[in-house]
């Protein structure tokens, strides 16, 4: 079964959709994040992914206020990622009942810290591998690395990780469709399980992801295509589960 990931990205306490990880590039969906939770749930979902895109550029949470209403007002499980770069911050939001974890450029700049977290978190700590032209992107996408995604991904193998989110930065927000070639490419070679994000743009790509979970693509997170009405949630989720 794939999960369907809901996603609601957080600037300034608004609920909004990057372009290419563009700060500038923003369009803003709503100023409730606990309703769009309540809502995502009213329609079937059980998981949730949320960013402090603020976090991700400051290297610390900045949208504290907004994840923790969001992580009351949703029954499911919550997965948060945006500025999670110490240990502290991953324990304090897994106190608060953030169900996993997701890093990114820790991953790269401190990969002890995410190889004792997910050893000490078996399942809790989920590696962020956002990609420009299969480089490793940083800091809230701004900066491009020299490391592979693969390099990356095996880096992190047999250690605990629940899995990998692999973004495609170049379709991200702009429904361009789900990379989902590169992400399966990424499966096949890695010991754990990838969630695509992306570009997802309808129904057809939630169809095409579906086909691969048996080789290793867990989950797809979907936002824009949401938010402007292009892919309907609870035909997503019986497509992903069944």
């Amino acid at each position: 079964m794939l999960t369907v990931f809901p996603a609601i990205d957080l600037k300034g306490g608004s609920v909004v959709r990057l372009a290419e990880g563009d700060m500038n590039r923003a369009t803003i969906y709503g100023d409730d994040p606990a309703a769009q939770a309540r809502s995502f749930a009213a329609q079937g979902a059980d998981h949730l992914h949320c960013v402090d895109l603020d976090g991700a550029f400051a290297g610390r949470a900045v949208n504290a206020e907004a994840v923790e209403a969001i992580v009351r007002a949703f029954p499911g499980k919550v997965q948060l990622g945006g500025g999670i770069r110490d240990r502290a911050a991953i324990d304090r939001w897994l106190e608060l009942g953030v169900d996993r974890i997701v890093i990114g450029t820790a991953a790269l700049e401190n990969p002890e810290l995410v190889k004792a977290a997910a050893l000490e978190l078996p399942g809790r700590i989920v590696v962020g591998v956002d990609a420009r032209d299969g480089f490793v992107a940083t800091h809230g996408w701004a900066d491009v690395s020299t490391i592979s995604v693969y390099d990356l991904a095996e880096r992190f193998a047999d250690v605990g990780v629940a899995a990998l989110l692999f973004t495609d930065v170049g379709r991200d927000g702009l429904l361009k469709g789900c990379n989902v070639e590169a992400t399966l490419a990424l499966a096949r070679k890695a010991t754990i399980p990838v969630i695509a994000s992306g570009g997802v743009k309808d129904i057809d790509d939630i169809i095409a992801l579906a086909e691969h979970h048996a080789e290793g693509i867990e989950g797809v997170i979907t936002g824009r295509a949401l938010y402007d009405g292009r892919l309907d949630l609870a035909e997503a989720l019986r497509v992903a589960r069944g």
